[in-house]
């Protein structure tokens, strides 16, 4: 037993806790699929995809790799675009350049914000539906998503009213 210890303390040592991927620190201590998996516009399959590319088994600990796999995986992930098909990309036809890319991290979270700021500047439909902060999508509005205060019979309400009244007549008495 004595021999497995130094083993484990040595992986430690070699374990990098945080991999960066642009804007964004991965975990180290989780499999490559996970990790990849937990970043802004990166998804299971897109994970799996960019794991079989590297040539790295996706159950591996992301920081446990070498400094040279880990890199690859970095490239893949910037260049994920150019690498798939344009229907497997998550912004196709942007409306300024008329692109295909893959948004990732901070920069997928200010482009959706940008696209409903237009939709809000021209008042199309899914804009005033943003600035009224009513549902967006189709959803059923009539009993769900109600913003107001409470519709209905408040039953905590009146048990409270209820126990002070008693309590006043208990005094009373």
């Amino acid at each position: 037993m004595s021999e497995e210890a130094p083993q484990e303390q040595q992986d430690d040592d070699d374990l990098q806790y945080f991999v960066r991927i642009g804007q964004t620190d991965l975990d180290g201590t989780k499999s490559v699929e996970r990790s990849l998996s937990e970043m802004n516009g990166l998804g299971r399959r897109t994970a799996r995809i960019i794991a079989d590319e590297a040539g790295v088994d996706r159950t591996a600990t992301f920081g446990a790799l070498d400094e040279d796999v880990i890199d690859e995986v970095v490239e893949l992930v910037e260049n994920y675009a150019a690498e798939v098909p344009d229907w497997l990309n998550n912004r196709q036809n942007d409306f300024y350049t008329g692109e295909t890319t893959h948004e990732i991290g901070n920069d997928l979270q200010l482009t959706r914000q940008h696209d409903i700021n237009r939709m809000k500047m021209i008042d199309s439909y899914r804009g005033v539906r943003h600035k009224r902060g009513q549902k967006v999508r189709g959803q059923r509005t009539k009993s769900t998503g109600r913003t107001e205060g409470t519709i209905g019979v408040n039953v905590e309400e009146i048990r409270e009213e209820q126990a002070e009244e008693a309590a006043e007549e208990e005094d009373d008495e």
